[in-house]
């Protein structure tokens, strides 16, 4: 207690739940965090923001214990502490949700849950208690999912709830999500809000961090701002604004609204024909579709992840067969049952931007100047005189993207797995739109990217298109249809619900053909 000026006693001011002063950490010679200081106070949402390679993550990963700072103090609840690995962060209370899953695929929930929080050599006793907490806290976090489901069978939205369950298991009161809505659905990151706020009413403390500015004006409480490895502001959330952010962010005022000019529509340049897929288990993704895309177009797909957006993306590409159907490129008939594999389809144009980038789009364990050039390092320009690859003329392409695509840190011998999120997304981007292809196929083109490169990625899409090249875009940002896309697609239980131009709709009517409704053709009858 502490007395006020009358003599009287007073409460003690609130201990911040975390204190962060002079945080430096350097990898060689990139400092990824320059003497950062910051504090979050109890039982709030407190959001970071910032560019890919602006040091969030690194941030984040020395208060968990995956990095030891070189230099300075935390304190965790007023008190100082060492968190030299992840177990001392968990025994100060601190959990963390990474923005890839760090989950065993052929393991239950239940058994996800209790690994490496054991109570003894036996199993079955640990089980069964997991099992108790998982009921209560599923029950008072809308946490809900079947504990004995393996996880590689759940979809990307409960395998995040069974993350979040493993830290509140582990008695978490700080919870620190990492880029928490990059693979969710709209729908599933509502969901994961509302668990937020519920965490938040019980006196947990929520660190956020994420590129979505709409999402930290939404949920946050504080927004704390990094711009290469530094710390450049801390505010209130309801004393900012989104504009505000990305200037403080990218250090440059930033258009957050496309400015392109009507397209120039020429011939259709694709053209598919009673498309089918049925996958590996049986299941129809896709139902004879019909789609033509024309050359100077971006032709938005919309609608709810697994309706059949992602088997398209995959057909088209290569990467899977088709059960039946035609597809046609300038007038050249693809083959769909495994004749042309994603090389032959690079072959004759068509360019690919996989919604997974760590699964379809690089080989995490190669360098950037690998990934690069990837999938057309048969091309003349990356060969020398007797089949043998020009490592020079590879590494100078590669260094000409990075500087292009502002990769961070620009070094084209960096491990693909070595570079954030945001800056995989803009090797993979680089690659595809920088080869020309007559067709770019976009799968998530901004996920997980930073504001600045989000502006930079739509104007390389917007620029494709005004060379007259066709774009296919597939994105769960309805925003990013609605302001890329010159036409608009929406998908429903592998068939197209219904077709709209985009100064002729708006969020709410896509989101209702996205559920299979059309209210136009209602009207109609």
């Amino acid at each position: 207690m502490t007395e006020d000026m009358t003599g009287q006693p007073t409460a003690a001011p609130s201990t911040p739940a975390i204190e962060l002063t002079g945080i430096s950490k350097a990898f060689g010679p990139v400092q990824a965090n320059k003497d950062i200081s910051m504090t979050v106070q109890r039982g709030t949402i407190h959001g970071i923001v910032g560019e890919n390679g602006a040091g969030k993550s690194t941030l984040m990963s020395i208060l968990y214990g995956f990095y030891k700072a070189d230099k300075g103090e935390i304190k965790i609840g007023g008190t100082p502490t060492q968190i030299n690995n992840s177990d001392d962060a968990i025994r100060a209370g601190i959990g963390m949700v990474h923005q890839h899953f760090m989950l065993v695929q052929n393991f239950t929930v239940l058994e996800n849950v209790v690994l490496g929080a054991e109570d003894g050599a036996l199993l079955r006793p640990s089980l069964a208690k997991a099992r108790t907490l998982l009921t209560d806290l599923a029950h008072d976090y809308e946490l809900d999912v079947d504990p004995d489901a393996v996880v590689g069978d759940l979809a990307v939205g409960f395998q995040q709830r069974v993350e979040i369950l493993k830290a509140l298991y582990r008695q978490a009161d700080i919870l620190i999500l990492d880029e928490p809505t990059g693979v969710l659905t709209p729908s599933e990151a509502d969901h994961l809000f509302r668990i937020l706020e519920g965490l938040k009413r019980e006196g947990k403390t929520i660190i956020l961090i994420t590129h979505k500015l709409r999402e930290i004006m939404a949920v946050t409480d504080t927004v704390s701002v990094m711009r290469r490895g530094e710390m450049t502001a801390t505010v209130k959330t309801s004393e900012t604004s989104p504009a505000e952010l990305a200037e403080l962010m990218v250090g440059r005022r930033v258009l957050l609204k496309i400015e392109k000019k009507p397209a120039e529509v020429g011939q259709t340049i694709m053209e598919v024909r009673g498309l089918r897929v049925v996958d590996e288990d049986g299941v129809v993704r896709l139902k004879d579709l019909d789609i033509d895309l024309k050359a100077g177009e971006i032709l938005g797909v919309a609608g709810v992840a697994g309706n059949g957006q992602s088997a398209l993306l995959e057909v088209l590409g290569g990467i899977t067969e088709a059960a039946a159907g035609t597809v046609t490129l300038n007038g050249q008939h693809l083959d769909l049952k495994g004749g042309d594999d994603g090389r032959d389809r690079r072959h004759k144009g068509i360019g690919h931007v996989p919604e997974d980038r760590h699964k379809l789009g690089l080989i995490m364990a190669y360098t950037a100047w690998e990934n690069a050039s990837f999938g057309y390092h048969d091309r003349p320009e990356y060969q020398k005189r007797g089949g043998l690859l020009n490592r020079l003329f590879m590494r100078d392409d590669a260094r000409a993207k990075i500087e292009k695509y502002d990769v961070r840190p620009p070094n084209c011998d960096l491990k693909a797995a070595n570079f954030s999120g945001g800056n995989q997304q803009k090797i993979v981007i680089a690659r595809e739109i920088e080869s020309n292809p007559d067709v770019l196929l976009v799968g998530q083109p901004t996920r997980g990217v930073d504001i600045g490169a989000i502006e930079f990625i739509h104007n390389e899409i917007v620029a494709l298109r005004d060379k007259g090249k066709a774009v296919l875009l597939v994105s769960v940002e309805l925003e990013e249809i609605l302001a890329l896309s010159d036409r608009i697609i929406v998908m429903f239980d592998g068939k197209i619900s219904g077709e709209r131009m985009p100064d002729e709709t708006d969020e709410n009517d896509l989101g209702l053909l996205m559920a299979g409704i059309d209210p136009k053709a209602k009207r109609a009858e």
